[in-house]
Formats: structure tokens, C-alpha cells, sequence
């Protein structure tokens, strides 16, 4: 069982920065890919950016180049480093877990198995 809870999320101006953390706890975090989804109310929950323990990473086209994700092993948390935010990136952003090695989960590599409660990005004009 893999407990994951994010932090980070606010308001932020469009063209602002913003982190997110999430902790995951629990046995063997290092054989899980960690990752960010987020959903807007009305739409369904859609990838960002996940990484694996050896920081393969895969992102969502619309987060090439403004969002970073990244991960501490020691720690056991993962990040998510939002920077140019627009209106459109507003979302409860969501913290996920899925054992394997492939950065592909949400995609490929199949939904995830374990999930955080969110946390609320709202970037404002």
C-alpha cells in the first residue's frame, strides 16, 4: 500500500510559478513510477508528466517546456515544477503511483494504481 499527499497548490497570476510536492509512503516507493495528473471540473483526469526511479520521465505536450517534474529517492517524494501558468492549467492536480519501470503510466503503461487527494491550481488572468 502506497500513501501519496501532495502539497503546493494555490493561486498564482497567469504567467506565474508554482511547485507541487507530493510525499509517497510505504514499502519499496523506488519500484513505483511517480506522476502528476490533473482534471478541471467537467473534464476528465488527464496526464502531465510521470517518472521513473531512474528519472525517465515522459510529459504532456501542453507541459513540454513549462512544467518540470522531478523526484528525490531519498526522500521518496516527487515534484512538479510549473512555471508560465496559464488560466487553462487551473485543475485539482493529483499525485499517482504505479508499480514498474516504464515512465508510461496514464498512457501505455496503464492507470495508476494508487492515488493522492489532490491539490487545487488556480491561476488566475
Amino acid at each position: 500500500q502506497i500513501q501519496l499527499v501532495e502539497s503546493g497548490g494555490g493561486l498564482v497570476q497567469a504567467g506565474g510559478s508554482l511547485r507541487l510536492s507530493c510525499t509517497a509512503s510505504g514499502p519499496s516507493v523506488v519500484k513505483y513510477v511517480l506522476g502528476w495528473f490533473r482534471q478541471t471540473h467537467g473534464k476528465e483526469r488527464e496526464v502531465v508528466a510521470v517518472i521513473n526511479t531512474y528519472g525517465d520521465h515522459t510529459d504532456a505536450d501542453f507541459a513540454k517546456g513549462r512544467f518540470t517534474i522531478s523526484r528525490d529517492n531519498v526522500k521518496n517524494m516527487v515534484y512538479l515544477q510549473m512555471s508560465s501558468l496559464k488560466p487553462e492549467d487551473t485543475a485539482v492536480y493529483y499525485c499517482a503511483a504505479r508499480a514498474g519501470r516504464a515512465p508510461t503510466m496514464g498512457w501505455a503503461g496503464g492507470e495508476p494504481d494508487y492515488w493522492g487527494q489532490g491539490t487545487q491550481v488556480i491561476v488566475s488572468f
